[in-house]
């Protein structure tokens, strides 16, 4: 079963907003009918007292229920056409050394380019140029982490040039790849901290842009994280030269109005790079859930790997992961503490409301 819905709380909660994620994970029964359907399905919505949940249609059928004739939850489920186009193209994209031409998935797919690229990117979070670069950085950032020699890396991940890897390297390492590979050695970051009214907060940066941007309890603990992200780094306070950027965070956390608009150098994986970038496009004043962040990519299955990537957030704020919240309402979890997330979400309505 989908464990996202583990409990009979979060099960009716899907029930009740006809959350098409949960098909598959569980059938419901109203004793009052005599029928079980799937959580999306759109006839009349029953009676709490008279609900029952089953893991699966034949544990529902054997106490007696019949299948609903509206959403037919008995036979497999039938995958969204578009969104089954955008995950067809995803293998294509990852099975494949060189990334295809935009035309040559436009044509696999039965589609026009300008009709596929909207799609793809409506369905996946991206479009199908970044999704290729985010797979291949993620072939090459893995032959890294294996310490195998970087022309190795770069040429097994698909890259034609070791140019092209530097390129790419520089924008999705954050530092040459033969740096990387060696745990940050020869990069400089610099790191200073401020205090807001929610706390310390630290910001650290490489010469590309804002690294790491944290709640901190002292200056020390933050240190500490940053030397082990970065264990052969030149890491070295400079106050004088984030000034301007610690002050800019520290405004937007007490006035969510100023807009925070940093340069980032932020790196994960390609799934993390795609819940972050989904993240960003959710306005100040509003959220979203994690099964709404997950629809949004393309992978409505994947609600606890959003959960997951919007913990590994390296910069709290200029990514907002926290406007991400339950689907049963609960605030869910917070890097920095619940207490700040609820106090962040707080500030943020008036000027969504402004």
């Amino acid at each position: 079963m989908n464990q996202h819905f583990e409990t009979d709380s979060e099960r009716w909660q899907a029930v009740q907003s006809r959350d098409r994620s949960a098909d598959g994970a569980f059938v419901f029964a109203v004793r009052t009918t005599g029928v079980y359907c799937r959580p999306h399905c759109h006839s009349r919505l029953p009676l709490r007292a008279n609900v029952r949940f089953y893991a699966a249609p034949g544990l529902a059928e054997s106490d007696g229920f019949r299948a609903c004739k509206r959403c037919s939850p008995a036979l497999p489920l039938a995958p969204e056409p578009a969104l089954e186009i955008a995950r067809a193209a995803c293998r294509r994209i990852e099975a494949s050394e060189v990334p295809p031409a935009l035309g040559e998935l436009a044509a696999a797919a039965g589609l026009s380019v300008y009709h596929f690229h909207r799609l793809f990117k409506k369905h996946v979070g991206v479009t199908p140029k970044q999704y290729a670069a985010a797979q291949r950085l993620a072939r090459f950032r893995a032959g890294l982490d294996a310490k195998r020699p970087v022309t190795d890396a770069l040429y097994d991940a698909g890259f034609g040039s070791a140019t092209r890897a530097a390129e790419s390297a520089g924008a999705g390492l954050g530092m040459t790849a033969s740096a990387y590979r060696a745990g940050g050695a020869g990069e400089q970051i610099s790191f200073t901290s401020a205090v807001s009214s929610l706390g310390l907060v630290g910001v650290a940066a490489t010469q590309r842009g804002v690294c790491a941007i944290e709640f901190a309890d002292d200056l020390a603990s933050f240190e500490r994280a940053l030397r082990s992200r970065f264990p052969r780094a030149d890491v070295a306070a400079d106050d004088a030269g984030l000034s301007a950027t610690v002050a800019a965070v520290v405004r937007h956390v007490d006035t969510p109005a100023m807009a925070l608009d940093l340069p980032l150098d932020v790196r994960g994986t390609a799934f993390q790079q795609r819940v972050w970038e989904a993240l960003r496009r959710i306005p100040a004043g509003t959220t979203a859930t994690y099964a709404d962040v997950a629809r949004v990519i393309g992978a409505p299955r994947a609600v606890r790997a959003v959960g997951a990537a919007c913990g590994k957030n390296p910069v709290a704020l200029a990514i907002p992961c926290h406007r991400v919240v339950r689907s049963d309402g609960g605030e869910g979890g917070y890097r920095w503490g619940v207490d700040r997330k609820r106090a962040i979400l707080r500030s943020e309505r008036p000027a969504a409301e402004s």
